[in-house]
């Protein structure tokens, strides 16, 4: 498997959104009569699993979510990750400091970030953050890097929040470090009473590993997002197609091993309905985004985001960019849109493509053909190209 790239040395080639198309199926179904929906595991038995109607995550951000834009998704049917290492807990009114950073020109925004995010995090604000999150009735998931799950982990479930991501650049059980305590995963799953959802990676070989130690979910990807400079800078990634197929491999295999269903979500890199679409195509149980619901009117960044590393004091891995306003949330994730480049609608394009492949639920739109096809997104749109219009974007 593989190519050689030089004298004894193979490289496997790998594949992301824009190399493959689905294949439309032998039958067709009606758009409105498919299951979109995914389930995760709430850990209460009495409670049952939570079952989740939009299966598109938006990503703890600060310039994507906040409290607003956590409870609009969570009425909508969706969830927002709050980032408990955000403005929101460092800051008691962050409109103001959200403002400077939009604000900011490019040359001074990330220096400006890393000044803002030197502010210690206040704990009392974290439990406020969720609090009212969960005062309006929906979903509360927040996230820390592993360094700060066992602090704020226990603060979180105190608090009331539903569901706990452990997010880091790349994710492993066997994390070695003679600096810092390291998180033991196994037992921080086990002796929380809610959901842990673990991130990122994109082998087969470390998402079963993770999957062995108990979580809730497992996110896959390294450095696809648009804010994010990872792959810039380290060199680090396997692109997104690739590395779900893979991460579906092991949850499939874990299945058989255990006979328990750990979700993969694929995080990162999709920004229009076709990209999401083949992400599930690939083996994907749900996925998360954040520029796209960077777009929306109740994103607290008014039409900028920037990655979660950027602000890091001595190696940022990630930027500050523009992606502007174009609408509602509401808009976004179920239309109608008024847009014609796919950014909107994102439900209405997942459920249309699961029709046209002839697959009724998630787990059957894994099954989806697929093919490699480096011209899917090129042939004949060449006067949308010219025109700047639609795919030409």
């Amino acid at each position: 498997m593989g190519m050689w790239i030089g004298r004894n040395r193979k490289a496997r080639v790998t594949y992301g959104f824009d190399d493959i198309a689905l294949v439309p199926g032998d039958m067709t179904i009606n758009s409105n009569e498919v299951d979109t929906s995914f389930q995760l595991d709430s850990k209460d038995s009495s409670r049952g699993p939570h079952k989740i109607r939009v299966p598109i995550l938006a990503s703890a951000m600060d310039g994507v979510v906040d409290v607003r834009f956590a409870i609009e998704m969570g009425k909508l049917g969706g969830v927002a990750v709050l980032n408990l290492e955000g403005v929101q807990t460092r800051y008691k009114s962050p409109e103001e400091v959200l403002d400077k950073i939009v604000n900011a020109s490019k040359e001074e925004a990330t220096h400006l970030l890393q000044r803002i995010y030197t502010e210690p995090i206040q704990e009392d604000l974290i439990a406020a953050r969720i609090k009212e999150i969960k005062d309006a009735g929906v979903l509360a998931a927040v996230s820390s890097i592993p360094q700060r799950a066992e602090r704020f982990g226990a603060i979180a479930q105190e608090a009331g929040a539903d569901i706990f991501v452990v997010q880091s650049t790349v994710s492993t059980v066997r994390h070695i470090s003679s600096e810092y305590k390291t998180l033991d995963l196994a037992s921080f799953c086990r002796r929380m009473r809610i959901p842990v959802i673990i991130g990122n990676c994109v082998t087969y070989s470390v998402t079963v590993e993770l999957m062995q130690s108990g979580p809730a979910a497992v996110l896959v990807g390294v450095g696809p997002g648009a804010a994010c400079t990872t792959r810039g800078v380290l060199g680090l990634g396997v692109p997104q197609v690739t590395a779900t197929v893979d991460c579906a491999a092991a949850r499939d295999y874990y299945l058989k091993q255990s006979g328990r269903y750990i979700p993969i979500i694929t995080d990162g890199g999709m920004s229009k309905g076709g990209d999401i679409c083949k992400a599930f195509a690939c083996g994907a149980d749900a996925v998360m985004i954040g520029s796209a619901f960077a777009r929306a009117k109740e994103a607290p960044g008014k039409g900028c985001h920037w990655g979660m590393a950027t602000p890091h004091a001595n190696l940022p891995r990630g930027t500050r960019i523009r992606v502007g306003v174009t609408g509602s949330l509401k808009q976004i994730i179920f239309g109608p849109a008024e847009l014609d480049d796919g950014s909107q609608n994102l439900m209405g394009a997942l459920a249309t493509c699961m029709g046209s492949v002839g697959k009724r639920t998630i787990r059957e739109f894994q099954e989806t053909e697929i093919i490699i096809a480096p011209a899917i997104k090129t042939e004949g749109k060449v006067f949308q190209t010219i025109q700047g219009v639609g795919m030409g974007k």
